[in-house]
This record gives C-alpha cells, sequence and structure tokens, in this order.
C-alpha cells in the first residue's frame, strides 16, 4: 500500500473541502473495494476521506409514498430495519443477501453505487426501483446515473449523500450467486411501479442495465409466461472464465421468471 494520510471528517462540507483542496484525495465510505485495491496496488490516494463515519450519512426514513436511505448505511443496517422491511421489502432482502457478515457490517449503499461493479446487487434496486441519486451537488435520476462498468454520473468531488427510493406497488429480487463471492452472476429486480413496470439486470453484463422488452411484455401480463421467447442482445452480456454470454442469457430468463414468480400478491 502507497503512503496516505487518513481524513476522519466531521461533516459533509469537511470532506467535500478536502477533496477540493488535494486532487488525489479518496473519498471512503465502507472500503470493501478501495482497501483492497489499495493493499494490492492497484489504487492510491493523497488522502483517504473516510464519509462512513458520519452519523448524517446514516440515517433511514420514510416520507409518504419515498423510502430515503443515508449513503453510509450499512448493508447489514438495511437489511434488518423494520422501516425498510415495511416500505421496500424487496430492498432488505436484497441487503441481506449481499456478500457475507463482515462485508454487510462494513459495506455501504453509497460506496455500492459509487463503485458501481457491475456484478453488484444495489445497482439492480437503484435502477429497477427507479430511484434518485442524491448528492452534495443535485439529484440524479437512477437512469442517468449507471454509465458501464464502475463507471457513474458522478463528477470529480462529487458526495453522494442519500437514495431516495419511490415506494413500489410491489417488487422482487432473484439473483444466481457466483459459489465463492455471492456477487451476482445474474440477479434481475422486478418491480411494479407508479410509473409502470421496471426490470433491471445485474451481473450479466459490463454493468446494470433494463430489459425494457421485459417491461413491455410484463405490463401486459404480470406473468412467468409473458418472457418465453423475450429476445435478449448477447452483446450486452459478459463472457469470462465463469460463464459464456448465452448461459448469462438463460440465467437472465431464469431470474427474471423467479422474480416474477416472487413478486407478492
Amino acid at each position: 500500500m502507497y503512503e496516505f494520510r487518513y481524513v476522519r471528517p466531521q461533516s459533509v462540507a469537511e470532506a467535500a473541502a478536502v477533496l477540493a483542496a488535494n486532487g488525489d484525495a479518496r473519498l471512503m465510505s465502507g472500503g470493501m473495494t478501495l482497501l483492497p485495491t489499495m493493499k494490492q496496488r492497484l489504487a492510491q490516494a493523497s488522502h483517504l476521506v473516510h464519509v462512513g463515519v458520519l452519523d448524517e450519512l446514516r440515517q433511514i426514513a420514510r416520507d409518504g409514498d419515498t423510502l430515503v436511505i443515508g449513503s453510509a448505511t450499512t448493508h447489514d443496517a438495511v437489511a434488518n430495519s423494520d422501516v425498510v422491511r415495511t416500505a421496500i421489502p424487496v430492498l432488505a432482502k436484497l441487503a441481506g443477501g449481499i456478500g457475507d457478515p463482515q462485508v454487510r457490517y462494513m459495506g455501504t449503499i453509497g460506496g455500492s453505487i459509487a463503485n458501481n461493479d457491475p456484478a453488484a446487487d444495489y445497482p439492480a434496486a437503484v435502477l429497477g426501483l427507479g430511484a434518485t441519486v442524491i448528492t452534495d451537488r443535485r439529484e440524479i435520476a437512477a437512469d442517468d446515473f449507471f454509465q458501464g462498468m464502475f463507471s457513474t454520473a458522478l463528477e470529480d468531488g462529487e458526495i453522494v449523500l442519500k437514495v431516495s427510493f419511490p415506494v413500489p406497488r410491489r417488487a422482487a429480487y432473484v439473483k444466481f450467486p457466483h459459489p465463492a463471492t455471492g456477487y451476482a452472476m445474474s440477479g434481475v429486480l422486478v418491480a411494479e411501479t407508479g410509473s409502470g413496470v421496471r426490470v433491471a439486470v445485474t451481473g450479466a453484463g459490463n454493468g446494470v442495465f433494463r430489459w425494457t422488452q421485459a417491461e413491455a411484455a410484463l405490463a401486459g401480463s404480470m406473468s412467468a409466461a409473458a418472457l418465453s421467447g423475450l429476445p435478449l442482445d448477447l452483446a450486452r452480456f459478459a463472457q469470462d472464465i465463469h460463464a459464456t454470454r448465452e448461459y448469462r442469457a438463460q440465467l437472465c430468463r431464469v431470474m427474471a421468471a423467479r422474480a416474477v414468480g416472487e413478486l407478492p400478491a
């Protein structure tokens, strides 16, 4: 690991000031991805600004038909929150299936979406539920936030403060996890929202994406049979030592059908 200065800010404003004054400073929330890559010298920072310690970023609250989760809220906190379980049960279930207990105790929703690992679970929830990412500068719709592998709409020094989820009528998430890591080899979130059906796929390609053909089919008939024979663009699917594009596409079909089957009545 390269040498760096550890900064424990007292506020978001202080964190933003450190970032503005030091071009090579990096934000850390839970550190589940950043710290291992720094240890391997695949990443470095002049200053490590630990926003995960800020209580102002750890709030969970429901405001009418909206659930707001602070960016430094851990996966474990989301999974075990009565507020989340009541408002959006699928979100609690998804968070409870991330990694292992050690990861869930330290990893955060803000860190996960800002990192935008193509096999992470939270991007499927943010995109599938049509959430809004709120930063210290602006609000970003989920459809505009994720921009491919490890890439988002965030600008240099921009800090994710919270994520605002509209409460759906019903939703379900099913993934096929890699047996060693727990990351999704294909995960699908299906949601009936106030603006229609949304289907988000993670783990199968170079980043989370919406399966628009499935959305149209399910809008007409919310049944697994409606997904039969729907086209999937294989170019959107990843191929590596773990699976071919064709295999991941088939997993996507199966996980989508299972998610529809798990939708609350």
